[in-house]
């Protein structure tokens, strides 16, 4: 008799421990998989550029329906489950599917963090997360024409260039000075700031929205001190956090997100999760990278060869914004007990900094040139000594 397998939720995460799976024990589980949206498996990332009209929907599929069915994966689309039964082992969907299982995999991902203020329900004000969102982007923007995105974080700068051409005149908010905070520092987000302005982007920074205005679809965006501003469209993107409400319900133990050990099962011993919905060790995540360094450790335990272990790493991100390349890792801001290499050249909008602490390298920001980022990255990461090439080493590998 193969076990049932149930996967609740049809993301990157969930199908790539579905991937390795297969790869390991094709022929272990019977696969039975939850998906709350009408599509097949596919890659989040690439919403930006459907957005932006670089792709087609179809072309971001990572597993399409004829692909489930050639694996005999059962696959409900358009169904949410609602109920974890750990005692019957069964889950319930909304619909009043049921699926009993051996072992579960819960892959719900996280959910878009929303502004709480008056307003916030209006048509036209919506995320930035799913192919629902992109689509309400592309017809807005057919006929309207002032967009305002809440948040100056990577997502909302991808928003709001794809808006911008999609031919919407796009304003960002950001309640602090820093774009993208999470990967640059103030100079080179200043940067990017002068860069995105040059290209037709508005920006109202260090302020805060406090209400939306109109009377069924937004107008008007109003911040404290009394600023208002035309709006037609509204997009939050003011980050992520964890989607643990059906674990929390279903009695699974939880912190800011599904708490997991190094295997990546739950409290639960026939439960496991994988992706942004957990957190290990204190951490969530939010990368690609783990999320797929989490499906191998995961498919390796469900087909009992348990050897691997899950060990979240510094990560470094490396990304093109808007036709910027930046890459950055660990501590680039650095503190009084550290010291900065810096590289600057303003008119050809380029700037690099390597934080170093001890004669290591222990955080790194490059706009505008990446192509020495991994070399820095094996330095920060192997804790190499760089006394003895400390002179050169802004410069790039080439020159040492």
């Amino acid at each position: 008799m193969k076990q049932k397998l149930v996967l609740i939720g049809n993301g990157m995460a969930g199908m790539r421990t579905v991937d390795e799976l297969l790869k390991l024990s094709p022929d272990k589980f019977d696969i039975t998989v939850f998906g709350a949206e009408p599509h097949g498996n596919y890659n989040r990332i690439m919403l930006s550029p459907v957005l932006a009209g670089d792709k087609k929907l179809s072309e971001i599929i990572i597993n399409d329906l004829q692909w489930y069915q050639d694996n005999k994966i059962t696959l409900y689309t358009g169904k949410t489950i609602t109920k974890i039964d750990r005692t019957k082992q069964q889950v319930l969907s909304d619909d009043g599917t049921v699926a009993n299982y051996d072992r579960l995999i819960i892959a719900t991902g996280s959910v878009p963090v929303m502004l709480d203020i008056p307003g916030h329900d209006l048509e036209g004000v919506i995320s930035f997360r799913d192919i629902n969102d992109v689509n309400v982007m592309i017809e807005t923007a057919k006929t309207h024409k002032n967009a305002i995105v809440i948040g100056g974080g990577l997502l909302g700068l991808e928003a709001a260039n794809g808006l911008m051409i999609q031919g919407m005149n796009v304003s960002v908010v950001h309640r602090n000075n820093t774009l993208m905070s999470q990967q640059l520092d103030q100079q080179a987000a200043d940067l990017m700031r002068e860069e995105l302005e040059q290209k037709g982007m508005h920006f109202l920074m260090n302020h805060q929205t406090e209400a939306l205005l109109g009377n069924e679809r937004v107008e008007k965006i109003r911040f404290k001190g009394g600023l208002e501003v035309n709006a037609d469209l509204v997009v939050m993107a003011i980050g992520v956090r964890p989607n643990i409400s059906l674990a929390q319900a279903s009695g699974i133990q939880c912190d800011r997100g599904i708490l997991v050990d190094d295997t990546l099962q739950t409290y639960t011993p026939t439960i496991y999760a994988v992706g942004e919905c957990v957190q290990h060790r204190k951490k969530t995540f939010g990368l690609v990278a783990p999320l797929f360094e989490q499906a191998k450790v995961c498919a390796n335990h469900l087909v009992d060869m348990g050897i691997a272990s899950y060990v979240s790493s510094v990560t470094s991100t490396k990304l093109k914004v808007t036709g910027v390349d930046l890459f950055s890792a660990g501590d680039f801001i650095g503190d009084d007990n550290t010291e900065d290499i810096v590289f600057k050249d303003t008119a050809r909008h380029i700037y690099k900094k390597l934080v170093i602490k001890n004669n290591l390298i222990i955080g790194i920001v490059l706009y505008g040139e990446t192509i020495d980022g991994l070399w820095y990255f094996s330095l920060l990461t192997e804790g190499q000594d760089i006394s003895k090439i400390r002179e050169h080493i802004i410069f790039g590998q080439h020159h040492i």
